[in-house]
């Protein structure tokens, strides 16, 4: 069962209009939509915004069935490279706003647990040939780094680049990566660049972010077909 999370209503609702056979369940402060996609079954929800709302529907989706997850959403990019459009798979999970340097710990780490989680390597795969269907958009697989700030400064962006090699900064997705990691649920996150993280970013956002929301649940559906088409394939 794959469990599909977005941050917000319009990074999800292209795939919850797209659902056969939908119905739905409700966990305190959230709606998790049950369905198909290209054949496939699918749990799709909205996360809200900020690690412990993403964490907390990770819990739920988990608790529903879901046996791999996929994060869709938009991001800042941080890579030089990287344009508004863009679509960035992540390597793996980090959180860049946890800071024990005082204890001895690195940038990012926290007590006990691993510096970033690692995406599922055939879910990333599946992603990334997904990705490359769509037409004049630069695709790259990275670092996706996680924090309770919207970033909006060229200095935040150059430290985020040097301290972490970050692809891209968003809010929700390291979180995830934690909680599937925690239960041994394979995942992976797939951003599309609404805004470069810089000083112009609050203006970026609000223009992009719709249109490019879209650039990464068509890489979800990418994959539902192809996942659909492999579980009808004879073994």
């Amino acid at each position: 069962m794959l469990g599909i999370i977005g941050a917000m209503q319009e990074e999800v609702e292209l795939l919850v209009g797209g659902l056969e056979q939908a119905g739905q369940a409700d966990y305190p402060g959230v709606t998790i939509h049950t369905g198909r996609l290209d054949g496939l079954d699918v749990l799709i929800t909205v996360g809200g915004i900020g690690k412990v709302n993403a964490a907390m529907t990770t819990t739920y989706l988990l608790a529903a069935g879901a046996t791999r997850v996929v994060f869709t959403g938009v991001a800042g990019g941080v890579h030089p490279e990287l344009r508004v459009g863009d679509i960035v798979v992540s390597s793996d999970c980090l959180q860049h706003d946890v800071d024990v340097t005082a204890l001895g710990y690195r940038p990012g780490e926290i007590p006990g647990e691993t510096l970033s989680w690692p995406a599922d390597e055939a879910l990333q795969a599946l992603a990334l040939e997904a990705a490359h269907e769509l037409e004049g958009v630069n695709v790259t697989g990275g670092r996706v780094v996680s924090g309770d700030v919207f970033v909006a400064s060229p200095d935040k962006v150059a430290w985020l680049w040097q301290t972490f090699g970050a692809a891209c900064a968003e809010m929700e997705g390291a979180a995830v990566a934690q909680v599937c990691a925690r239960h041994g649920v394979p995942f992976v996150v797939i951003r599309s660049v609404s805004d470069t993280a810089g000083g112009d970013a609050n203006m970026d956002y609000r223009e992009f972010m719709p249109v490019v929301a879209r650039h990464s649940g068509q890489v979800v559906r990418g994959m539902t077909r192809r996942l659909a088409a492999g579980l009808a394939e004879p073994s």
